[in-house]
């Protein structure tokens, strides 16, 4: 029995009750909590034991292990697959470097990152394309991740230097990926032959970064003193809010090229991408704008009174507490677009959920692991969607978000 005790004049907390007491306390606190508990230990041991036993047992996993690849990166030429590798050394050493700056909210990321690598590396299936060459240069890039958590730590490197290099390094990568007609050994590859999970990545990040600063904007519009700015944008949010987003990709993918000049096409892929960001912008609006209604009036008025300036007020007083106040939703509303990004299979876009569809129409001898290999996606999804709650409960916490 824990009890109050006092040590020097000052009173103690109690000593935490033991794992035994716990135990009894909690879970056999009488006879029904104790036949629930009993019941609950028995159906979960023998639903662990029976995933196990599907795992390593019965299940089929040749269509997930003989494409690695495609699961990755699509159709993409095999032979301009050092593109990839090079883009992948690129964010090893950003990577690297974040973790030095940024310390526990990229940490999962970098580990996350390091065991695709090593799951790459040791695939257990014998691939043409993956060489041992290919997946020693995987290997490698986790000694490249430590070269750039060596250099992160040195005072001259600025954490705004690693945030510079990494807005560079998204606009390197689509350049790498894409090609350009002006450099003779990086050829065009028309974006028909990206996929898996390049083009989720591609869609979700891009929808993410570029989606938020509009939806900022758009929530500052709606709050605005001006009346055809503040109708604009409450009908763009109302009305994108209150459709489904499939038919938003829907209406990208098929009705936009009736619009456009006769000889202009936008590319599928980027299409769906401006489908994602208006879709995705117009619920971080009103996200956006339920953190600057929790801003205290007062806090404008007081920086009126010291002389600031309307654009001072809110760029450097009010947004900042807005945004820092609705992390969470806002996060919430970036994993639920990374999960949407499914939907783009809809309108031709060969994305992660796409190409396990193909895999299991390519063999007739895959008929029927619709499980395994529907399975394998799912846990991608969870881990990445994972990575992202993780990293920003680590930034509430070290924001203070419901502390002050």
């Amino acid at each position: 029995m824990s009890s109050i005790t006092e040590t020097s004049g000052y009173l103690q907390p109690p000593e935490p009750p033991g794992f035994r007491t716990w135990v009894r306390k909690n879970l056999f606190n009488g006879w029904f909590n104790s036949l629930l508990t009993v019941i609950l230990a028995v159906v979960i041991a023998w639903s662990v034991f029976s995933l196990i036993r599907w795992i390593f047992v019965s299940a089929n996993w040749e269509p997930v292990l003989n494409f690695p690849i495609l699961y990755v990166v699509g159709q993409y030429p095999r032979e301009l697959l050092w593109r990839i590798g090079l883009v992948v050394s690129i964010y090893s050493f950003l990577i690297g470097m974040s973790w030095r700056k940024w310390s526990g909210v990229m940490r999962v990321l970098t580990f996350t990152f390091a065991g695709f690598l090593l799951a790459l590396a040791f695939w257990p299936a014998a691939i043409s394309y993956l060489t041992l060459g290919r997946r020693i240069t995987l290997l490698a890039n986790i000694g490249i991740i430590a070269v750039g958590y060596y250099l992160g730590g040195f005072k001259k490197v600025t954490p705004r230097m690693v945030l510079v290099a990494w807005m560079i390094s998204l606009v390197l990568t689509f350049f790498l990926l894409y090609g350009t007609p002006f450099i003779g050994f990086i050829d065009i590859v028309p974006t028909n032959l990206w996929g898996g999970l390049l083009v989720t990545m591609l869609l979700a990040i891009g929808g993410i970064i570029i989606s938020f600063p509009f939806g900022v904007l758009l929530a500052l519009g709606r709050r605005s003193s001006l009346p055809i700015l503040r109708i604009i944008c409450t009908l763009f949010i109302e009305t994108i809010r209150g459709v489904p987003l499939i038919s938003i990709l829907f209406l990208f993918s098929l009705i936009l090229p009736l619009f456009l000049p006769t000889g202009i096409r936008l590319d599928r892929l980027i299409r769906a991408l401006f489908g994602m960001i208006i879709f995705s912008a117009a619920y971080t609006a009103e996200n956006v704008r339920g953190g600057l209604a929790a801003v205290p009036h007062g806090q404008t008025e007081a920086a009126k009174a010291l002389g600031h300036s309307n654009f001072q007020i809110t760029a450097l007083i009010v947004l900042p507490q807005a945004l820092r106040a609705v992390i969470p939703p806002i996060v919430g509303q970036f994993i639920s677009l990374f999960k949407d990004t499914t939907l783009a299979s809809g309108v031709a876009v060969l994305e992660l959920l796409a190409v396990g569809r193909s895999v299991l129409n390519s063999d007739p001898q895959y008929i029927g692991l619709q499980m395994e290999v529907y399975g394998f996606i799912a846990v991608v999804f969870w881990i990445l969607s994972y990575m992202m709650s993780h990293a920003s409960r680590r930034l509430e916490s070290a924001l203070g978000v419901g502390e002050r």
